[in-house]
């Protein structure tokens, strides 16, 4: 089984939000015996969407590869103005590349989705990533977790998530390699 952490997130650091995240994603997958890979979408090089381009940019093709090598995806992404972020829509909306596939899009994946805001309206953005994976034909998980980031980290010890989200992260990781989601 293979996995995606998609970090929709524009931040380089690796002690970012961000990048912690994904980082536990990758730690608590690995034990789980699940094969992993963080996409970092700061990282990636992927132009604005142009339909008008004769040959697909060679960043568009890396990710289109491991987004359709993965089973399971893991989409990561800050609240920003009340959903995600403009840049990982636009990668996803490259995905249109694999609209002539017999499998087109992100068919049959499963999707978890995170988002964290400073307030409490982080259920925005998995709204708008649940729409998102729905029209790439995809299944996102039933359960999801909206964080508010002023609680996301341990206060005794920063550098840690807080056991209340280290929990929920870890439901959902288990939820989405352990079940099997009957597909239509």
């Amino acid at each position: 089984m293979k996995a995606i952490i998609f970090n929709g997130s524009l931040e380089r650091r690796s002690e970012s939000t961000s990048g912690r995240i994904s980082r536990y994603f990758a730690e608590r997958l690995e034990k789980s015996g699940v094969q992993s890979e963080i996409f970092t979408l700061a990282d990636s090089g992927i132009p604005l969407f142009d339909v008008t381009l004769t040959k697909t940019p060679l960043a568009v093709q890396r990710m289109t590869q491991l987004f359709l090598e993965a089973d399971i995806h893991f989409w990561l992404a800050p609240l920003y103005h009340g959903s995600i972020p403009g840049v990982m829509k636009n990668c996803l909306d490259w995905l249109e590349v694999t609209s002539g596939y017999d499998q087109p899009y992100l068919t049959d994946k499963t999707v978890g989705l995170v988002c964290w805001a400073d307030g409490l309206h982080a259920m925005q953005g998995i709204n708008t990533m649940d729409v998102v994976a729905k029209s790439l034909r995809a299944w996102p998980l039933p359960f999801s977790v909206p964080v508010m980031r002023t609680a996301l980290f341990d206060h005794e010890d920063p550098k840690k998530i807080s056991s209340l989200y280290s929990d929920k992260f870890d439901k959902l990781i288990s939820i989405a390699t352990t079940k099997r989601i009957e597909k239509i």
